[in-house]
């Protein structure tokens, strides 16, 4: 089955199988601005992240959560807390958002990519129940996956690790959605099989991957090469995600762009530089 990863298919489609999570079918539709249209049967549900959704049946109930929805009827206060913690470290809401159809047949929900990007699929059973991921990376998600984090263990990766200290980590056996940025490149390490990748392009990664970082070569480069002191070193085996255009990158250029900030808008409007701006009206 190829996912929706790959920018040249227009849908993915699955059918059902048996698990301990709600098994939901889905569609991810789009190539670069992709959505995922899950499809439930009755009682079956999905968990989102608050804001991320783009249409629904009016047979299915929305309900807010404290944590990540994961946690059972029978859990106390103090479990949910810890789970709404471990959002909170990742920089996500308290809340998540369940969808539950209440209908009878079939009923559907879509869950939209936040910026240009792709949306992966990954069937957690198949990958021994653990994805590590970027904090802004969980999309959505069949209802019985948890979500928690992944604190890199080693102190120097902890100190210069950057994007990839504090990650996601989703657990359980259902489907999970995650939005990579850009274009994605998935690979099979073997088992001692090293990867140098900037700590932003780390979008997932399976649990059995060792993460790690490697000093950017000489002092020289560390300072003057723009590409940051460290990179981080996956060695395998195991499955990794990159992803072309890390959110953090895409922010810091319009950040650095932007004319309050002392950006020029070069390549858009009048040669007139500033008075140009007035005639435009800006």
């Amino acid at each position: 089955m190829v996912f929706g990863s790959v920018p040249s298919i227009p849908s993915v489609r699955h059918s059902r199988d048996i698990g301990l999570a709600d098994d939901i079918d889905f569609e991810i539709k789009g190539t670069e601005m992709q959505f995922v249209e899950i499809e439930l049967d009755p009682q079956e549900s999905a968990v989102a992240e608050a804001g991320s959704m783009m249409f629904k049946h009016p047979d299915i109930e929305m309900t807010t959560v404290f944590g990540d929805g994961s946690a059972q009827q029978s859990d106390g206060f103090f479990d949910k807390l810890v789970g709404a913690g471990k959002r909170l470290i990742t920089g996500e809401s308290l809340f998540t958002t369940v969808f539950t159809h209440k209908g009878v047949g079939k009923a559907r929900v879509a869950f939209a990519s936040p910026y240009p990007g792709h949306i992966l699929a990954i069937k957690l059973d198949e990958i021994d129940g653990k994805l590590i991921c970027q904090k802004d990376a969980f999309l959505c998600a069949a209802k019985g996956v948890s979500l928690g984090i992944e604190f890199q263990r080693k102190i120097l990766t902890g100190l210069f690790g950057g994007d990839g200290f504090i990650m996601q980590k989703l657990e359980g056996d259902g489907w999970v959605f995650v939005h990579v940025g850009g274009t994605t490149v998935e690979k099979d390490l073997k088992a001692g099989e090293e990867l140098h990748i900037d700590t932003g392009c780390v979008a997932a990664y399976t649990g059995d991957i060792d993460f790690d970082i490697v000093r950017a070569g000489s002092v020289k480069s560390m300072i003057f090469g723009g590409e940051g002191a460290y990179f981080a070193r996956l060695t395998g085996p195991g499955k990794i995600w990159i992803q072309s255009l890390p959110f953090s990158r895409l922010a810091g250029r319009i950040h650095a762009a932007a004319p309050q900030t002392g950006g020029s808008r070069t390549g858009e409007g009048s040669i007139l530089g500033g008075l140009g701006d007035l005639i435009d009206g800006d």
